[in-house]
């Protein structure tokens, strides 16, 4: 076991196989050292995160949903990186979308989900630049979808 699945580990997580694709498009493309993987859904085992902050879901649930859409997005670099997550170089970015009402403004809040469980996942090579943006709706009704662009060895 590598250093980022030992860290993983201590945190009691341990990343499930890459998804796969829900739509006619690849998990991930790699030009030259980096990696930009499709935007992951908040899926825990069976179970879809669905909600929409603002309305029937909380900024805490959102950032859980967002965490899960991190765990998600890991679990594709180590696909592509053959199994080896400790090929990671960097996090460059981030894209957060969060399922919201027109009134909610605390995006960056929900998308602080991933962004915080890279970090204490990661160390430096998690710190990344990052979008948090709104959409009024989301595939299959969930609440967060996040997209990254990563540097590989």
């Amino acid at each position: 076991m590598g250093k980022f699945e030992s860290k993983l580990a201590e945190m009691g997580v341990t990343l499930p196989d890459a998804p796969a694709p829900a739509a006619n498009y690849v998990p991930y493309v790699q030009v030259g050292d980096m990696l930009y993987v499709s935007g992951q859904l908040p899926k825990d085992g069976d179970t879809l995160m669905i909600g929409k902050l603002g309305d029937d879901m909380d900024v805490a649930t959102g950032a859980k949903a967002a965490r899960v859409c991190a765990i998600n997005l890991l679990a594709q670099v180590k696909a592509a990186c053959g199994g080896d997550l400790d090929r990671l170089q960097r996090v460059v970015k981030l894209g957060g979308f969060v399922n919201s009402t027109d009134d909610f403004k605390d995006q960056p809040a929900v998308i602080n989900g991933a962004s915080d469980f890279i970090g204490e996942a990661l160390g430096d090579v998690g710190k990344h630049a990052r979008a948090a943006v709104s959409s009024p709706a989301l595939p299959f009704g969930v609440a967060v979808e996040i997209e990254g662009v990563f540097q590989i060895k």
